[in-house]
């Protein structure tokens, strides 16, 4: 029998894996972890995750954080500090602390393994293992209640994409009953789904294990030499040849209220595009969706201001998202997204950019396809994506043509032009 949803929540605690540095996002992720990014104007990549386990009931959550975690410990603080632990709720960090060596976390096993006297305290029948460096909407009580119905000693959430898409993630093979016969991690050949040519079933990183399970498994793997002390490189394809594995197939599991939504936000062409998106009239992920809410820490700033109205100098925007404490000031914005506490000064036209918070952009610039990076000041008369050639000069263009533009990047740019001036 099906145990009731319920105590099938209250049974489980979910485990938020957000120390990964997020490399191909270059200059993005040099001083932040991934899941600390903003995202859609006053979000951060993590507040997804979170609000996906609130919404689904999980009410008790361990994030676990190592590299360069500052920005992301004073988020989550501020965001999700205010749960009421009396009544068993909370989002709880635990930074790396070398519990059981002198290392670090070697890997996504190994950063649960190092806490697996932390589980046992609070505890649980179920772990559900999460990403923080995602964007979805996913009600994981569903995927949680499949785990019990099947009997399951592991589910992992898996979704359909192109073959040639899939060797960036881990790829499934599952049978007509869902149970896994195959698990490949990040291979250069994704094996194809069987009735889908052309198409795999890429693993989300999504994870639901039975506790005593996932503690053998990792007391084991602990031991071994040469493990990579990963989920998807050796705990998955060595459970799969004696557990009971099964896949959760994402795709077409939303409820009219909660539509599946997936994005990885890998790249910076990636980042880019899944913002963006928002600005479309409909966009596939809803922000406004008052059923599936995304919670984040909401600054007390004062609306977006638009000034400015004569023929040569008017502040507006148009197929553009502008966020709280924005000024637009004689500006010209169009199919942009401007996050919170940004500045746009007079005869300055921006063109299908991201705009990170805090950043200013002075005087007649000119910005098309271009990321600016929070803080960023972008100098008087500047022309930065017209031209990529040139821009890659002095700033970092993507395979896409979107142009990543950092304070050092301009640091360089006002350097070098300063010299030749001489």
């Amino acid at each position: 029998m099906t145990q009731h949803l319920g105590l099938l929540t209250r049974d489980t605690i979910s485990l938020v894996l957000a120390g990964g540095k997020g490399a191909r996002l270059k200059h993005l992720t040099y001083n932040r972890a991934k899941p600390s990014l903003p995202f859609g104007g006053k979000y951060k990549i993590i507040d997804f995750t979170l609000s996906n386990c609130v919404n689904s009931g999980l009410r008790r959550v361990n994030v676990l954080t190592q590299y360069k975690s500052s920005d992301l410990l004073s988020h989550i603080q501020r965001a999700w500090g205010n749960m009421p632990w009396q009544l068993g709720e909370y989002v709880n960090i635990i930074p790396a602390q070398q519990q059981i060596n002198e290392s670090w976390y070697l890997g996504t096993a190994d950063a649960v393994y190092q806490n697996l006297a932390q589980l046992k305290k609070e505890y649980c029948k179920y772990v559900l293992i999460l990403g923080g460096d995602h964007i979805y909407k996913m009600d994981y009580s569903r995927m949680l209640r499949q785990h019990a119905k099947k009997n399951a000693d592991i589910s992992i959430s898996c979704i359909p994409v192109p073959s040639h898409c899939a060797s960036e993630f881990g790829a499934i093979i599952a049978d007509k009953n869902l149970k896994i016969t195959r698990f490949v991690e990040k291979s250069a050949d994704p094996p194809e789904m069987t009735d889908s040519p052309g198409n795999s079933l890429a693993s989300m990183g999504v994870y639901i294990f039975n506790f005593d399970v996932l503690e053998r498994l990792l007391l084991n793997d602990a031991s071994l030499e040469g493990s990579q002390h990963d989920f998807g490189y050796d705990i998955i394809p060595n459970a799969i040849k004696h557990e009971k594995v099964f896949a959760y197939v994402f795709d077409n599991n939303g409820t009219a209220d909660v539509p599946a939504y997936w994005k990885d936000v890998g790249t910076l062409d990636q980042y880019y595009q899944a913002n963006l998106d928002l600005v479309s009239i409909a966009p596939e992920l809803n922000l406004y969706d008052e059923h599936w809410p995304i919670y984040s820490y909401r600054e007390m700033l004062p609306g977006a201001k638009f000034i400015f109205d004569s023929e040569d100098c008017r502040g507006y925007a148009v197929d553009s998202i502008i966020t709280a404490g924005c000024i637009i000031s004689g500006a010209t914005i169009r199919r942009s997204l401007i996050s919170i506490r940004v500045i746009v000064n007079k005869f300055s036209y921006v063109l299908e950019c991201l705009i990170l918070p805090n950043a200013t952009i002075e005087e007649d610039c000119r910005l098309y396809r271009v990321i600016v990076d929070e803080d960023c000041v972008i100098p008087k008369g500047i022309s930065i994506g017209e031209d990529n050639a040139k821009d890659a000069e002095f700033f970092e263009v993507t395979k896409g043509g979107v142009t990543l533009v950092t304070q050092g990047m301009i640091d360089d740019y006002t350097s070098y032009h300063s010299k030749c001036k001489i």
